[in-house]
């Protein structure tokens, strides 16, 4: 059975510090590019952060950039999402997406809320 496990959101204060990871199960994590969206509800999903499925590439939503980090490790199936300095417009539902394999297999998380508030 196919699985993303998001965990790690909740609350944080505007600057401080939160990781964001996603276990993945079912499937060759090393085979599949991996994201993080970030959606509020009545507006569309939006990419924040994709990172091949090597690990050598990644890609950055500009409002984001310098401050989040992808990385994966796929020995362990797990994806992270390093987010330094966030910002109360960072507060939304983060969702985990694989996206590849053999057949261009696409596949979500359930999605965990973020709150940046002081």
């Amino acid at each position: 059975q196919v699985q993303l496990v998001e965990s790690g959101g909740g609350l944080v204060q505007p600057g401080g510090s939160l990781r964001l990871s996603c276990v993945a199960s079912g499937f060759t994590l090393s085979w599949y590019a991996m994201s993080w969206y970030r959606q509020t509800p009545g507006k569309q999903r939006e990419l924040v952060a994709r990172i091949s499925s090597g690990g050598g590439t990644t890609n950055y939503a500009e409002s984001v950039k310098g401050r989040f980090t992808i990385s994966r490790d796929n020995a362990k199936n797990t994806v992270f999402l390093q987010m330094n300095s966030p910002k109360p417009e960072d507060t939304d539902v983060y969702y985990c997406n694989a996206l590849g394999g053999v057949s261009g297999s696409e596949y979500w998380g359930q999605g965990t809320q973020v709150t940046v508030s002081s």
